[in-house]
């Protein structure tokens, strides 16, 4: 009898899709991100019963109930700890991490940088919308110095996180910035993130309308967008402004803004190289709050860095298949380990 080969299933956004009730709130910025990913993963040609999505605590945490996956919405700041445990467990799967700044920063700081420098092959979607949302509006570790909240009534000391800076110290092989508003480039940077072999590390810039409107307002809203951003595009000079009229060059190793004239062109430019993990370190630095600095940089979008790293969970599985194929399978001479004594009488 002949087999009969059964063609994939061919999937939309819709097989993506659950019957729950979404329920952030009316104009979150996390509507887009849902719906930029349900477009995603039916290009990624990856059986759907292989995607799961892990979150931990916080608004963002709920996206695992309106994506029709496996997942698990789990406790504070270790949603990349689980991740690990099922990765190094079940390698096949597609694994996503759906956390918050501070969710993943705060009381989960630890564990992102550690699945960072151990190179898991899973995805991390970082939603910072500088903001506790779901606890009603504290400041978080990425919220900027004198903000005030309910948490932080005379303005907030403390100096925030850099979270790409943060992604690239640790190691990372592949760390990224988006926004909600632009789904075409959330689109491209979810594809990217999805074809990285190891970890990936997306900061997505989420608006929280409700306790945080319009921090990222200067990098999504027409009139300034232009001239506040600068997207990244591998082999490209660093470009901007509503014509085009100005770029970054290197000055040593400081970046400056110039203008293109008949003096400076393109070709005078820094070249975007994702693989080049010194000049990375300077785009990460590009980082200060426009509102209050005089001469200040358009700020970053897209992939700062990407390099290739053996993946942890490869190298175990290699470990333990050495390990079997040198010796026997002794539990009591592995538990005994090899400090023994002899007891003479």
């Amino acid at each position: 009898m002949t087999d009969i080969a059964i063609a994939p299933q061919k999937l939309t956004s819709k097989d993506f899709v659950t019957d729950q009730e979404v329920r952030w709130c009316p104009g979150c910025g996390d509507y887009s991100i849902l719906a930029q990913v349900q477009r995603v993963f039916p290009t990624l040609g990856i059986p759907k019963e292989n995607f799961v999505i892990i979150s931990g605590i916080g608004c963002s945490s709920r996206f695992p109930y309106y994506m029709n996956t496996y997942g698990m919405h789990s406790i504070h700041g270790r949603a990349t700890a689980i991740a690990s445990g099922l990765k190094a467990s079940r390698p096949e799967l597609s694994v996503w991490i759906v956390t918050g700044d501070g969710d993943s920063l705060s009381i989960g700081g630890n564990h992102t940088i550690h699945l960072l420098r151990r190179n898991f092959d899973v995805n991390v979607l970082l939603f910072n919308n500088e903001i506790y949302g779901l606890t009603k509006g504290q400041y978080s570790p990425t919220s900027e110095q004198r903000k005030i909240t309910k948490s932080s009534p005379l303005g907030s000391i403390d100096h925030p996180f850099n979270p790409a800076a943060l992604a690239l110290g640790a190691d990372a092989t592949f760390v990224a910035r988006t926004m909600d508003r632009d789904p075409k480039h959330l689109q491209e940077m979810l594809l990217r993130s999805a074809h990285h072999k190891g970890s990936s590390f997306l900061e997505i810039y989420q608006n929280c309308n409700i306790f945080n409107d319009g921090t990222f307002e200067l990098y999504t809203d027409k009139k300034t967008k232009p001239e506040e951003t600068i997207f990244l595009v591998q082999g490209e000079p660093l470009v901007f402004g509503e014509t085009r009229n100005k770029g970054i060059r290197l000055n040593g190793l400081r970046p400056e803004v110039v203008e293109l004239n008949g003096d400076i062109s393109e070709n005078d430019l820094w070249i975007h190289d994702e693989k080049d993990f010194y000049k990375a370190q300077i785009l990460t630095r590009i980082f200060e709050n426009p509102r209050s600095s005089e001469h200040h940089f358009p700020r970053p979008f897209g992939v700062f860095y990407e390099t290739e790293r053996p993946c942890y969970e490869e190298v175990l599985s290699k470990q333990i298949d050495d390990a079997k194929a040198k010796t026997t399978a002794d539990l009591d001479k592995l538990l005994r380990g090899k400090e023994v004594w002899t007891i003479k009488e």
